[in-house]
């Protein structure tokens, strides 16, 4: 499918602006994951299948996430530009700054982000403003998706205007596909989708990823 001249055909946008605070003192996305910072890891996975990468986070997270990705692939940062939103206004920010058509959006806190199941929702947005995976017993994972960057955020500029907060809202105004629980095991494990929110689950998945 055609791309607009000067614009990249995909980009990564990783979201970390959340004040981790179930996590307790410090910022997860550059907590240090089995000797790897945590933003790291999933900056890694997502850039062999980019053009670009994005970081969306609070103007006061940037220094740690520069020295975190440092010697590592370049980023360009959005940052929030009123922090504090929820995870619709980063998605947001980020699609705002992307110059690919398609862009895997992709939680800072979800380490363990299979590049094929990345690779595979590329293909399956294609003609499409969203591929956005669902497990059977699970709401939509629209933190680890591809959208079409300008019309997604255009629904979450019109889903904010209106007041809503479920991440899930702008998604009911695009032309969105469902990559349902089983088309996702043939692409990758579950384990794609985990996060980190808690110490106690940053500490287990360290003594996963030390074993």
């Amino acid at each position: 499918m055609p791309f607009e001249t000067g614009r990249t055909e995909r980009t990564g946008v990783v979201l970390a602006g959340g004040h981790s605070s179930r996590f307790g003192d410090g910022d997860k996305a550059v907590a240090d994951l089995a000797g790897t910072p945590m933003i790291r890891r999933v900056v890694d996975r997502l850039a062999p299948l980019v053009d670009e990468l994005v970081v969306n986070c609070r103007d006061e997270q940037v220094a740690a996430i520069e020295t975190a990705l440092e010697g590592g692939h370049e980023v360009t940062f959005a940052v929030d530009p009123v922090p504090d939103r929820g995870p619709m206004a980063g998605i947001m920010t980020g699609l705002r700054v992307a110059t690919g058509e398609y862009a895997a959006v992709v939680a800072c806190d979800m380490p363990f982000v299979d590049p094929d199941l990345i690779a595979h929702l590329f293909d399956r947005a294609v003609g499409h403003d969203a591929a956005v995976p669902r497990l059977d017993d699970q709401w939509f994972q629209t933190t680890q998706a591809v959208y079409r960057a300008e019309p997604m955020a255009a629904a979450c500029e019109r889903a904010l205007e209106r007041d809503e907060r479920k991440i899930i809202e702008p998604l009911f105004d695009l032309d969105y596909v469902v990559v349902d629980e089983a088309e996702i095991r043939d692409q990758a494990p579950l384990s794609t989708f985990e996060n980190v929110n808690t110490r106690e689950e940053f500490e287990a998945v360290t003594r996963r990823l030390e074993d």
